[in-house]
């Protein structure tokens, strides 16, 4: 009688069992991630620890923080709408990362540097104001692209346990009837507590402990459920149903409708400038004790990112190959969590869990960290006529931290997701990934670029991608169907296309660059006395 008032639905999620194993591991998290706060005394522990991380610590630290929820929600709803082409991304991103961390190209002579965030450098290269315009720039994008994780995060979680998204107040007037319909908001508010506690105490060293505590409850959970998906729905049927719904395009992108060139190469470049530029990742390098061991946290963790895309990704195709469109319904980012509600077994269900939460946990608390880094760094560092003392640093940065979390809570809440979830990642990474690589390669190996071309990297690099939000969210346009007559609305963005877009970020980006540091006047030279 409670479930059917509270809008649950059929599921293996047993709260005795499965409750207490969640609950232990939360539990063990929070005591870990609290233990090292007596450690963090100065700025330079709390944003990158000492300059202390080794290559194990930073492999499993890495893979943790780039795999989320979010991740495991987009890469299966990858698999589910394009089949097997949907790891695409991944096999670009980990050869990036291989050949970047065996070549040390650009990160090399940015982890010599010394410095704690990438406009740092570029302070050295372009002048204070460019660091800060770039700090802008990097916190825009990095806070619009992070704002949808918590609700991903929590419609997950809602789902798997078998809450109804769209449950009635059964009960108007009580707290019970209120709780059933904001399961969404409850999940949603206590995932981001827990996770703002140790990272506003503890900081990257916080970060790094949970990460090693959490990459190993993920790690175990994404293995026994694939197997398990191996051994009871079978690799022949997981094969046939992406042939059955996508044909070839299921498995080449080249011959998909919804990827082609322009999806191939705007990955490319969005995976390339990821590894290169990216905050959460840059800062495992710039934490790493030295470069070389920067470098291998790189190509040692570069085959990570193919299971990273395939694993979720065969979970997405699991639910194709065993869910009716009806119970998948118009949205197919959960198809993934609705199969594995009713197909994982209790007791496992609870591992899973755990593992969803501390794949989440870890990444929530590194995007937040190195965005209020940034913040307070880049943004505000211009503004401080003199130095701060490590404690003042310290409340500053975690004053920070805590309204990165309310921003992200209220803006999760209210931004209506449109498209798939990976195409909103891309575009809005994009908002700084476009102009913050092109920045970086030529300060390491430009002689000639200045502050003209940086600022109008970073404004072209930027104002591409925002456009294209924009016109997604308000511009319509009256479409018609291969005769030339009327048909409904069609957006603007999809006649334009997101792949296309983007990769015009990329290369008007380094466009603007070198014209921008081509036109600058040189300094006219002072006649001799």
């Amino acid at each position: 009688m409670w479930g059917h008032w509270l809008g649950v639905t059929m599921t293996h999620f047993n709260w005795y069992v499965d409750g207490s194993i969640v609950g232990l591991y939360l539990v063990a998290t929070m005591v870990a991630g609290l233990a090292v706060r007596k450690y963090v005394g100065k700025v330079e522990h709390f944003l990158v620890a000492g300059r202390e991380m080794n290559v194990y610590l930073g492999i499993a630290s890495l893979a943790a923080t780039e795999f989320g929820v979010v991740t495991c929600m987009y890469t299966a709803q990858n698999g589910y709408d394009k089949g097997f082409a949907g790891a695409v991304p991944g096999l670009e991103m980990a050869l990036a990362m291989f050949l970047i961390g065996w070549t040390g190209f650009c990160v090399k002579p940015l982890r010599n540097a010394g410095v704690m965030t990438i406009p740092e450098l570029f302070e050295k290269c372009y002048g204070p104001r460019i660091r800060w315009l770039a700090g802008v720039v990097i916190v825009l994008g990095g806070l619009l692209n992070m704002g949808v994780f918590l609700r991903t995060g929590g419609e997950f979680l809602v789902l798997v346990c078998g809450f109804d998204l769209n449950a009635t107040n059964a009960l108007p007037g009580t707290l019970m009837g209120w709780v059933s319909t904001h399961y969404l908001e409850i999940a949603m508010t206590v995932m981001l507590v827990m996770v703002a506690v140790y990272t506003i105490m503890g900081g990257m060293l916080s970060v790094l402990v949970t990460d090693f505590l959490q990459f190993v409850v993920m790690s175990a959970g994404l293995l026994i459920v694939t197997v398990l998906i191996l051994v009871n729905v079978g690799w022949d049927r997981l094969v046939s149903a992406v042939s059955t719904h996508y044909g070839a395009g299921g498995f080449n992108p080249l011959f998909n409708p919804q990827m082609g060139w322009g999806y191939v190469l705007f990955n490319a470049f969005l995976n390339t400038a990821a590894v290169l530029t990216w905050q959460t990742t840059i800062a495992r390098l710039l934490a790493a004790k030295d470069t070389e061991t920067g470098q291998r946290v790189y190509t040692r963790t570069s085959f990570f990112f193919v299971c990273r895309f395939l694993i979720p990704g065969i979970w997405g195709i699991a639910a194709l190959a065993t869910l009716s469109p009806e119970m998948v319904g118009d949205n197919t980012l959960y198809a993934m969590p609705k199969f594995l509600s009713t197909f994982v077994p209790v007791g496992l269900m609870g591992i899973l869990i755990a593992a969803m939460l501390a794949a989440d946990m870890s990444t929530d608390s590194s995007y937040m960290l190195c965005w209020g880094g940034v913040i307070y760094q880049d943004i505000m560092g211009p503004f401080r006529k003199t130095a701060w003392s490590d404690k003042r640093g310290l409340l500053w940065n975690r004053m920070i931290v805590a309204c990165i979390g309310i921003f992200l809570l209220f803006y999760g809440l209210w931004y209506p997701l449109k498209g798939d979830l990976w195409t909103y990642l891309g575009i809005t990474g994009t908002i700084y990934l476009a102009s913050m690589s092109t920045l970086l390669i030529a300060c390491c190996y430009w002689r000639k670029a200045n502050n003209w071309g940086a600022a109008g990297a970073i404004i072209i690099g930027a104002a591409i991608p925002i456009t294209y939000l924009v016109l997604q969210q308000v511009w319509r346009v009256p479409a018609v169907d291969v005769k030339g007559l009327p048909t409904t609305e069609a957006r603007v963005d999809q006649l334009i296309g997101p792949y296309w877009s983007g990769i015009a970020a990329y290369l008007l980006a380094g466009v603007a660059m070198v014209v921008g540091s081509l036109l600058k006047p040189h300094a006219a030279k002072q006649a001799p006395a």
